[in-house]
């Protein structure tokens, strides 16, 4: 399903604002799913051929907007998270 999705992808050069809130949409669908950075990182590369450093740069400032929420998801909602991501 994701393949039949992926032809309708935004394009990062031609519509970057929409590219970037997708790849933000895909981020909290991890974080829904308890994932770690790097889980997400690979997943996002393998599932929707997403480049890491675009994933982590989005990841990076999601976390400069929400770092209350960041702060509670490494150190109470997910303890594997590594808190040097933070």
């Amino acid at each position: 399903m994701l393949s039949h999705e992926h032809n309708h992808l935004p394009c990062l050069h031609c519509h970057p604002h929409s590219y970037i809130r997708m790849v933000q949409h895909l981020i909290e669908r991890c974080l829904l799913h308890r994932m770690s950075q790097d889980d997400c990182v690979e997943a996002l590369e393998k599932h929707a051929s997403i480049q890491p450093l675009v994933t982590l740069t989005v990841w990076k400032e999601l976390m400069k907007e929400n770092e209350a929420f960041f702060h509670a998801y490494s150190h109470g909602i997910h303890p594997s998270f590594k808190a040097s991501q933070c």
